[in-house]
């Protein structure tokens, strides 16, 4: 017996929902690419970037997903050979170490834990103990879509400034941009990127980077610069140039719309409702680990996102879970990636969701434990409402 008949959830990290205004915009007619609507399109995206990033640096789109991205980071700041360095906290930090090897540069990473944030006294330790500052870049993310972590961005600022070390420092917000808090001028940060699948509700396809002052003049010296990434090219007078090539037209209109949709929420209130229904999903997931077999992935709270959230289920029960949800009542959460494979379950809650959508998400996963026999402590998803009755 199925019940996925009738309009079905996507609740997995990315390719998160498109909003219905996103498909309409990118369905019109090609247009020329050296006038009119284009070029106003490409000039409101970028200075809507700035207000996202909340920057006043120089914004840059690409036609890439969000590894593209990684790579015009580190190609237009630094040089070959020189030493960046890590800060695990998950698996995503270390996939832009591992671009960085490729790309020639001597990666070096501060071991984290999967399980919590970033230590920033840790950070302070190691940075003051590079005298001679071989360290020219820190790489770390802001929201692990591997384990859920969230890392305080800020805090990690003042201990690179407490240590005195002079390093870039660079922050992945591909899962946190839009649904939280980001200061790039504020919190001191060199370089921010972010990709248009998760919290900002387009396709997969365009990924952004913001540089501050300090990256603008390692660019000057930096010799890894490619043609297609190169931050100099893509400041030239023709516009062609913003895309070094042909824009993604298409992609842009839809990227516009969801701007338009993102500042008409307000950027602070599309914060306020992430925070809301992260909130809410963690309520849910502290009564089910009443039962024993269910558990954050984790550990502090403080370091728990408030765009996806990973527990874990134990061997075996996470595939049947994923299967009940999706193929008897038609809600999609995303499976457990690197180190945690099939050990759990992500239940994201970014970009274009709403309450309807994370309670019912809630409600099916706790019908799931109940059909599979899976231990947990009955009432989850009363508690969730509970938490939102009481918030709004």
């Amino acid at each position: 017996m199925t019940l996925r008949n009738g309009k079905e959830f996507l609740m997995i990290p990315g390719p998160t929902n498109v909003p219905d205004e996103v498909l309409r915009a990118m369905h019109r007619p090609a247009v020329d690419i050296y006038e009119g609507p284009l070029l106003e399109t490409t000039d409101y995206c970028l200075a809507k970037l700035k207000e996202t990033f909340r920057t006043q640096g120089k914004t840059y789109i690409y036609a890439s997903n969000g590894h593209g991205a990684w790579d015009a980071a580190l190609c237009n700041t630094l040089r070959r050979g020189d030493k960046v360095l890590v800060l695990e906290s998950g698996r995503f930090a270390l996939g832009w170490g591992e671009a960085g090897q490729i790309n020639g540069l001597n990666v070096e990473v501060l071991p984290g834990s999967w399980e919590k944030s970033v230590d920033p006294k840790r950070l302070e330790e190691r940075l003051a103990q590079d005298k001679s500052h071989e360290i020219r870049a820190i790489l770390v993310v802001q929201v692990d879509t591997a384990s859920g972590v969230w890392n305080d961005i800020a805090a990690l600022r003042q201990a690179i400034d407490a240590a005195g070390h002079p390093a870039l420092f660079m922050v992945d917000t591909i899962a946190s941009l839009g649904c939280m808090p980001f200061e790039m001028d504020a919190w001191g940060v060199d370089v921010a990127l972010t990709g248009s699948q998760k919290g900002l509700m387009c396709p997969p396809g365009l990924s952004f980077v913001a540089a501050g002052p300090k990256a603008d003049e390692a660019h000057k010296s930096a010799d890894l610069r490619t043609n297609y990434t190169d931050w100099t090219f893509r400041q030239g007078a023709e516009h062609y140039q913003k895309y070094c090539g042909t824009p993604p037209e298409h992609l842009l209109f839809g990227f516009r719309k969801a701007l338009e949709l993102l500042f008409e929420e307000g950027l602070e209130n599309s914060w306020h409702r992430h925070a809301l229904l992260g909130e809410a999903t963690r309520r849910a997931i502290q009564v089910w680990s009443e039962g024993g077999a269910v558990s954050f992935n984790v550990s502090e709270p403080p370091a728990r996102s408030n765009s996806v959230t990973v527990l874990k289920i134990g061997e075996g029960n996470a595939a049947a879970l994923r299967e009940f949800t999706k193929e008897v009542c038609g809600v999609t959460v995303g499976g457990t990636i690197g180190d945690l494979s099939g050990k759990g379950i992500r239940i994201a809650h970014m970009g274009h969701v709403n309450a309807v959508m994370l309670l019912g998400t809630l409600s099916v996963v706790e019908l799931g434990f109940q059909r599979l026999g899976i231990p947990h402590g009955k009432g989850g998803t009363q508690a969730a409402m509970d938490y939102l009755a009481q918030s709004l």
